[in-house]
C-alpha cells in the first residue's frame, strides 16, 4: 500500500515537472512572437534599411508569425495617405504583440500545475 502511494506521488511529481516546464515554453514562444512584432514595428517607424540581412530577417518573421489578422498589410486597422505603412504596421503588429502576451498568458496558466 505504502509502495502505491509513493509511486503515485512521484508520477504526480513527474508529470508537475512536465507541466511547469510546458508552461514556461509556451510563455517563452509568446514573449519571442511579441518580441519580433514590436521589433518589426519600430524598424518600419524607424525607417531601416530592408536590405540589411538582419532587418529582412526581423520582418520577414513578423510577417510569418503575424497570423493574417495582424498583418501590415490587410490587418485589422488600414490607413491611408501619408505614412500609411508605418501606421498600419505600428497599429497591427503592436496590437498583435500585446495580443501574444495575453493568449500566451492564459495558456500558461491553463497548462501550469
Amino acid at each position: 500500500m505504502a509502495t502505491r502511494v509513493a509511486e503515485r506521488q512521484k508520477t504526480s511529481s513527474g508529470l508537475a515537472m512536465v507541466r511547469t516546464r510546458l508552461a514556461q515554453v509556451v510563455w517563452l514562444v509568446a514573449v519571442v512572437c511579441a518580441l519580433f512584432l514590436a521589433t518589426g514595428a519600430l524598424l518600419i517607424a524607424l525607417d531601416a534599411n530592408q536590405d540589411n540581412a538582419l532587418v529582412s530577417f526581423v520582418l520577414d518573421t513578423a510577417d510569418r508569425i503575424d497570423l493574417g489578422v495582424f498583418s501590415r498589410d490587410n490587418g485589422i486597422f488600414t490607413f491611408e495617405g501619408k505614412d500609411a505603412a508605418t501606421k498600419s504596421a505600428l497599429a497591427n503588429w503592436g496590437l498583435g504583440a500585446v495580443a501574444y502576451l495575453i493568449v500566451g498568458r492564459i495558456v500558461e496558466r491553463i497548462v501550469r500545475p
